[in-house]
Parts: C-alpha cells; structure tokens; sequence
C-alpha cells in the first residue's frame, strides 16, 4: 500500500503531467485530450509504483511489461515516460511531428520504454496475452499490464483474446479497463467474470485504490484480473471533463492557458510537496 508521502508525490506530479500532455497535444495541433487526461493517474502508479522496470536499461529481462492497447492515447504514456526518466521532456514538444520518435499512436521501434506499436483497436490485448504466455513458459516472473479502452471493449477481438487469456491461466496478466464511459457496453464487470476474469472495480483517479487493486491482481492465481477503472473523460479540466467534444480535438492557445491555470490552481491547494516532484527514476528497480 502506498505510505503519506509517496500519495503526496503521486498527487501533486499528476497536476505536471496532465499540464505536459496538454501542452504537447496543443502544440502538436492534433491529438486526445479526453481519454489521456482519464488515464494518467493509472499510468502514473504503474510506472512510480507498481512496475518493475529501468528508465536507463529499457529492455531490462525481468522487467514487467505495459501494453498500451488504447493506442491514441499514447500522449499521456509519453507524458509518464520522461517524467520516470526514459527521455527528456522536452522531446514531448516534438509529439506528432515528422521524424520524431513521437508518433500520435505508439511506436515500439522509435523509442525506449514502448513495448507494442499499437493504434488499430483491440490488438494490443492480443500482443500483451503473448507476452504473458511467452514469461510463463519460460519461468519468468515478469508481470503483463494491458489498457483498453472504453470503446475499443466493443471490438471482437478484446473478447477472443479474453478467451483466450482464461485459458491459458494467465495470472501475470492484468488488465485495465480505463472506463471513461465512452462506450456503451453494460453490465462490463458481468461480461468479463463470464469469461472467468477476476474482476475488481475502482475510482481510477483513486491512488489507495489504484495501488490496492494492483496488489490484488498480484495475489490472484490461476486467472487474469480485470480493473474496471471508473474514470472522468478529460479529468482535471472543467471544460473538457465529461465532454464528448473533446475526444479528439487538441486545445488551442487560449483553451490551454486556461486549463493551464485550472490546474496549478488545484495544484497550488495541496500541502507541501513530501519530496521534489517530476524527479527522474533512480538508477536500479523502479517499483
């Protein structure tokens, strides 16, 4: 569980991450301002908390594996990233331009950090259930997490994967459903205990309860877990929270500066920071 001061660091980080997203997408012109904004908290305690992996050794052995499988929202991906220390943040400022290893759907050939070059919707459950059956057959004890989108739920694939995945026992997978109601798919918990998932359902912007689930998929055997993740298209921005509008539609400059404020604002009423935020990792095992 997480103690007072790495919640602390998580909370008073998430306000820098969603301000770095929206900036590039703004000055990209072009990208997902909603569902990035509902993943970020998710993507934060995975890679501060959960995760074992290097920034400075990407493609450590034993590390877990992070598929992002909603493969348009890779800005806020990005945006975790350089804040745990894999580039710099200033590369997040190239994000869609031509030539930069910043693609507007992942790239795993580009850069550091990427483990699936995803974007058509549903394949990239698919890749992270290969991986997993590839650690357990070779004994390893890496762990698999998956995102999916809310929508991309609906496509056939996520459910022959889930098939799948239930047959082969894979307990080192998790999967994390950013449930930011852009689909219409009810009741979701029914449909994936139907296929024998462990199902848990959480406020995804919940840090305890982000890293509470997390812990239990860990303790689950002899299945995947799911993690309902209920979350707020556009969370942090009062103009963008919960509007459709903002599916794919970058902010421009005066709608940035005022989600801009918004956030530092929100950021400026929290206690002081337990330990300096927007640190790189530390050399060695990030967990």
């Amino acid at each position: 569980m997480l103690d007072n001061a790495t919640l602390e660091t998580l909370r008073r980080r998430a306000f820098d991450l969603r301000i770095d997203n929206l900036t590039a997408i703004a000055t990209a012109e072009s990208g997902h301002p909603g569902g990035t904004l509902s993943a970020i908290d998710l993507l934060q305690t995975l890679f501060s908390v959960e995760m074992k992996h290097r920034p400075r050794e990407p493609h450590w052995p034993e590390r877990d594996r992070f598929v992002l499988s909603k493969g348009h929202a890779v800005p806020a991906l990005y945006t975790v990233l350089a804040h745990a220390g894999y580039f710099s943040r200033d590369l997040l400022m190239s994000l869609r331009r031509l030539g930069s290893p910043l693609q507007g759907h992942p790239a795993n050939f580009l850069l550091p950090g990427l483990e699936a070059s995803t974007g058509a919707l549903g394949q990239g459950f698919s890749v992270a259930i290969g991986m997993a059956l590839g650690a357990k057959l070779d004994g390893a004890p890496s762990r698999v997490y998956v995102m999916i989108g809310d929508g991309e739920a609906e496509e056939g694939q996520i459910w022959e994967a889930a098939m799948s995945a239930t047959r082969f026992e894979l307990d080192n997978l998790c999967v994390i459903l950013d449930h930011n109601q852009a689909g219409r798919q009810a009741p979701v918990a029914d449909k994936w205990r139907a296929f024998n998932f462990d199902v848990l359902t959480i406020d995804g912007h919940d840090y305890r309860q982000i890293a509470g689930a997390f812990e239990a998929a860990r303790a689950t055997k002899g299945k995947p877990t799911l993690i309902i993740a209920e979350t707020v298209k556009g969370k942090g921005v009062s103009f963008m929270e919960n509007e459709a509008g903002w599916h794919g539609v970058a902010p421009n400059k005066e709608q940035l500066a005022q989600a801009v404020a918004e956030l530092r604002a929100a950021q400026s009423q929290l206690t002081e920071p337990a330990q300096a935020t927007s640190q790189p990792a530390a050399e060695g095992d990030a967990t």
